[in-house]
């Protein structure tokens, strides 16, 4: 009996569809900062998988983690949230 592993699911924006059948898409988290207390933005950049290429540039995404689909696609597109 196999222990199911719990895939990561993330929202972020499509900032690049350039390419055929994968987005970039941006997250952004918000961090608190241990000592002064000032938030602090972070942004990563993913290589998301597309496979019908309905997501456009501006649109929020959720995506969610996959086998290995190339050498930087590691996430595939679950929903679009909301268009532009």
């Amino acid at each position: 009996m196999q222990k199911e592993k719990i895939k990561k699911v993330y929202e972020g924006v499509v900032v690049s569809d350039k390419m055929d059948k994968s987005r970039v898409v941006v997250v952004e988290t918000v961090k608190k900062h241990p000592l002064y207390g000032k938030f602090l933005r972070r942004r990563k950049k993913y290589m998301v998988h597309d496979e019908e290429n309905k997501s456009k540039v501006g649109d929020r995404v959720s995506f969610v983690e996959t086998r290995p689909i190339s050498k930087r696609k590691k996430w595939v597109i679950q929903e679009i949230l909301n268009n532009r």
